[in-house]
């Protein structure tokens, strides 16, 4: 069959790719994620508390984080694909292994180690689990291993030469982690410090994504920023952040003098999350329909807390563990039954 050509015209148009959206020329009142917003998150001054280090060392982070991670962080999370090239410049911030000490590791403090590890997660989640599950390996060669394992792995793993994989699950048993058959002895109370400044940090950047679109999109002639119940989402949004970084807070220090208990550890991960999970709903919610796109980081971050709120032990499970501590019950298998109950 023959098309007349203008149909066929039209039909070879049609089978082009269409261009890239742009984002600025579509939505010309919001900036995209590619230019991170200002942190503007800290609003009881926790800044305060940190040493002049501890500043300095936020942010180198936070610059390299928007600088370097922000600009191509959406393209790369849609292609699922890691920005190995970043690597480099990530190894030159000095962090990697975070609490690590000795052999090239950094041997930070736990409370520097989770103000690095927010700052990296306020802008990709990814990069910040990426970086966290490197140095628990690190970690665990440092406590467990021999001193020619020390050796020969943690000067290239400080210096991301080598990447670090760590795994606890077995085929039979993931949230049971007592229950695994390899030989083990308790470390996870660190990660699940760290893990908790993970959300905190993702808190922080859905937090200032929103206040910067609400504040540069109008409708009805007025910012979006000034309607009363964009303005309640955000209340709400910035207290929560204000205790999760209280509570995160209070957990490095507890660490810190070794008083810090697995309950600690567990009621301080899963009440976190928790409430971070409210906090990128409500940032999804207030985007809108942009909410949903890359560009403006929300949907990224709402997906980035889904595995957050369940690795390092689910909600439920590090629940059962602080309700452990503070009953003296262990309920995570079901308790025997006396021969006289009627159950």
């Amino acid at each position: 069959m023959i098309l007349p050509s203008k149909f066929q015209d039209e039909t070879e148009k049609s089978d082009k790719p269409s261009p890239p959206l742009d984002v600025s020329v579509a939505f010309p009142q919001a900036s995209p994620a590619s230019v991170f917003p200002p942190s503007v998150s800290d609003y009881y001054r926790f800044d305060d508390l940190l040493s002049p280090e501890e500043k300095t060392l936020r942010m180198k982070v936070r610059e390299f984080m928007e600088k370097e991670v922000a600009p191509i962080m959406a393209e790369y999370w849609e292609k699922a694909e890691f920005p190995f090239q970043i690597l480099p410049k990530l190894a030159d911030l000095g962090i990697a292994g975070f609490n690590t000490e000795g052999y090239g590791s950094p041997g930070l403090s736990i409370t520097t180690s989770a103000i690095a590890n927010a700052e990296i997660a306020r802008v990709d989640a990814s990069c910040s689990t990426f970086l966290l599950v490197h140095s628990v390996g690190m970690l665990t060669i440092a406590s467990c291993g021999s001193e020619e394992q020390k050796q020969k792995y943690l000067p290239s793993l400080a210096q991301l030469k080598t990447i670090a994989c760590w795994a606890l699950t077995e085929p039979e048993y993931g949230s049971d982690a007592s229950a695994v058959n390899t030989t083990a002895r308790k470390v996870l109370a660190v990660s699940r410090v760290m893990v908790a400044w993970q959300p905190i940090g993702i808190s922080m950047g859905v937090y200032d994504m929103c206040l910067r679109y609400l504040k540069e999109r109008k409708q009805f002639g007025a910012p979006l920023a000034a309607f009363q119940l964009n303005q309640q989402k955000l209340s709400l949004m910035l207290g929560d952040i204000q205790a999760m970084t209280l509570v995160g807070w209070r957990l490095c220090k507890l660490y810190d003098k070794g008083k810090m208990t697995p309950g600690h550890a567990s009621l301080g991960k899963s009440w976190i999350t928790l409430r971070a999970r409210e906090t990128v709903v409500l940032g999804r919610e207030l985007l809108g329909g942009n909410g949903i796109l890359a560009d403006f980081h929300v949907a990224k971050a709402f997906c980035d807390m889904e595995p957050i709120y369940t690795y390092e032990g689910t909600y439920d499970i590090n629940s059962l563990v602080t309700g452990r501590e503070i009953t003296g019950f262990a309920s995570f298998k079901a308790p025997e039954m006396s021969k006289h109950s009627r159950l």
